[in-house]
C-alpha cells in the first residue's frame, strides 16, 4: 500500500472512530482532510454527512448527502439521508427518496425498514408493517427490522410477537461483555441469583423493576437491579429487590449471581399480554426519611389542590422535540385554575424557567430541589397530582399510585401508551392521558388539561 493509500485510510479510520465515540467534530475534521485527498470518493461524503448531522448542520449534511449518492450506489447512505429528511419533517421528500433506492436496491432489507419508519411515523401502520415483514422476508434476522416491527406491534397491543421481536435489540451487549454473565432465557429460576441490569433511560428502569417481584415469585432467592444513580436510593429495598447498585459500585459481600436479565426482557419472559400485565399499585413506595424531610419543608396542606408539574423531558431523547414542551409558558392557561398551588417537578432542561420570579405559572414550593429520585417521590408523596409530559416522572407517579395525567404528541407517541387510549394498563387507575389532535399542537391539550383540572378543583371542594 503506498504513502497516499495509507494516508486516506488513517484519516478514514480516525474519522469513524470519532463518530463512535461521539466526537462529531473531529470526525468532521478527518473526513474533509480525507476527502481533500480524495474528493470523488462517496463514502467519504455519507460518514462527512453523518459528522455534520450530529453536529447539528443539516443544510451542510444534505449537500454532503447529495454528493454522496451522487458518486456512490452505497444504500447506507440512502438510508441515513431518508433519516436526515424525516427528522425535518420532510416526509414527501423521504418517501421518495426511498421508493427510488428500492426500486434499484429491491433486495435491501435495510431500505425496507427505513421505509417502514417513515410509515409508521405517519401512522400508515398496515404499510409500514408489510415493509418490515418484506425486509425479515429477505433478512430473517434483520435486526432492525424486528426491532422496528416490535414497536409498531406493541403500540397495537399486540404484545406476543411484540415483546419477542423486541428481543432483537442489541443496545446492552456491551454489558454482556462487562458482567461477564449468562443471560437469562427463561429457565427456571428456584434458588438462583438474579441481576437486572440498567437498560434504556430513568422512565424505562421504574416501568420494569416491577417485574423483580415476578422474579421472585417465580422462584428466584436473591435480585438485584442495576440502575442509573438517581434511582439507586428509591429503587433499593422495593417490592422484590434486595439491593439496588449504581455502575460502578462493589458488589456486595456474599452476592454472587447466576444470570442477568435486561428489563426490557422480562415481559418477554413473563409472557406479558395487555389482560394480565403486572400492575399492582403502588409498587414502588417513597423513602420514610424523605418523605418526613419533605413534608417538613411543605408543611400542613391548606386545603388548596396540590399539583406537580414536569413539562421537559431529556433533551437527548430521539423525539424530544415533539414530547417536550418549547417552555413553562405552554402551561400558562392553568393558571387561571382557582385552588391551585404549583410545584415544579422539573429537573435540568426548564428547571430554571420555574425560578424566573416572572415565571407563568407560580410555584408555592421548591419541588425541585430534591437531590435524586428518591426525593422526587418524597414530594409526589405530598401532591394530590401530577402533570408531566412523558417523562420518567409520570412512570414514578404511576408507580407510586398516584393520579397522574400525562400529555402526549401526536407524532411518534411512545409504543408503551398505546394508540387511542386515554388510559394506561400499566398503571390502572391512576393515570389519564391527554394527546394532541391529528396534526400536533399543544394548544388543545392544555385546554383540555384545564378543564379538568377546574373539574378536579370542583369535585374536591365538595
Amino acid at each position: 500500500m503506498d504513502t497516499f493509500a495509507r494516508t486516506l485510510e488513517t484519516l478514514f479510520h480516525a474519522g469513524n472512530r470519532c463518530l463512535e465515540a461521539g466526537d462529531a467534530g473531529g470526525a468532521e475534521t478527518a473526513f474533509r482532510a480525507a476527502l481533500a485527498l480524495a474528493p470523488t470518493v462517496g463514502e467519504l461524503h455519507g460518514n462527512l454527512a453523518l459528522a455534520l448531522s450530529a453536529r447539528g448542520e443539516p443544510i451542510e449534511a444534505e449537500a454532503a448527502y447529495r454528493r454522496a449518492i451522487a458518486l456512490t450506489p452505497d444504500v447506507q447512505i440512502r438510508i441515513n439521508f431518508s433519516a436526515l429528511l424525516l427528522a425535518q419533517y420532510r416526509f414527501a421528500e423521504a418517501e421518495a427518496l426511498l421508493q427510488d433506492s428500492l426500486s434499484q436496491h429491491p433486495d435491501a432489507p435495510g431500505l425496507w425498514s427505513s421505509y417502514g419508519v417513515l410509515l409508521a411515523s405517519l401512522k400508515r401502520e398496515d404499510e409500514a408493517e408489510r415493509c418490515y415483514r418484506e425486509a425479515l422476508s429477505r433478512v430473517p434476522g434483520h435486526a432492525n427490522a424486528a426491532f422496528n416491527l416490535a414497536y409498531l406491534l406493541l403500540r397495537q397491543g399486540r404484545y406476543e410477537e411484540g415483546w419477542a421481536r423486541l428481543e432483537a435489540r442489541d443496545w446492552y451487549h456491551q454489558l454482556d461483555r462487562l458482567l461477564g454473565l449468562p443471560r437469562w432465557a427463561g429457565e427456571p429460576l428456584p434458588g438462583k441469583s438474579v441481576l437486572i441490569g440498567i437498560e434504556a433511560g430513568h422512565g424505562d428502569m421504574i416501568q420494569f423493576c416491577r417485574y423483580a417481584a415476578c422474579l421472585k415469585r417465580a422462584g428466584a432467592a436473591h435480585v438485584s437491579v442495576l440502575c442509573h444513580p438517581a434511582l439507586k436510593r428509591l429503587l433499593a429495598g422495593q417490592a422484590g429487590i434486595d439491593e439496588a447498585l449504581a455502575p460502578g459500585d462493589p458488589v456486595p459481600a456474599g452476592v454472587c449471581w447466576d444470570v442477568w436479565v435486561p428489563p426490557l426482557s422480562l415481559p418477554f419472559h413473563f409472557a406479558t399480554r395487555l389482560d394480565d400485565i403486572p400492575a399492582e399499585l403502588p409498587y414502588l413506595k417513597p423513602d420514610p426519611a424523605a418523605v418526613a424531610t419533605w413534608a417538613a419543608r411543605f408543611g400542613p396542606h391548606d386545603g388548596g389542590l396540590r399539583v406537580g408539574l414536569a413539562w421537559k423531558g431529556n433533551p437527548r431523547y430521539e423525539n424530544d422535540r415533539e414530547r417536550s414542551l418549547d417552555s413553562l409558558a405552554v402551561l400558562a392557561p392553568l393558571a387561571a385554575v382557582a385552588g391551585v398551588r404549583f410545584v415544579s417537578l422539573q429537573k435540568g432542561a426548564g428547571e430554571d424557567e420555574a425560578g424566573d420570579p416572572l415565571a407563568p405559572l407560580p410555584f408555592s414550593w421548591p419541588g425541585s430541589q430534591g437531590a435524586d429520585l428518591a426525593d422526587v417521590a418524597a414530594v409526589i408523596d405530598r401532591l394530590d397530582l401530577v402533570i408531566s409530559v412523558d417523562t420518567a416522572i409520570a412512570h414514578l407517579a404511576g408507580a407510586l399510585g398516584k393520579p397522574v395525567w400525562v400529555l402526549l404528541p401526536d407524532f411518534k407517541p411512545d409504543w408503551r401508551w398505546l394508540a387511542d387510549r386515554s388510559d394506561s394498563p400499566w398503571y390502572p387507575g391512576v393515570m389519564r392521558l391527554f394527546r394532541q389532535s391529528p396534526g400536533g399542537g399543544w394548544g388543545s391539550v392544555v385546554e383540555a388539561v384545564r378543564d379538568a383540572l377546574t373539574a378536579r378543583v370542583g369535585a374536591s371542594a365538595c
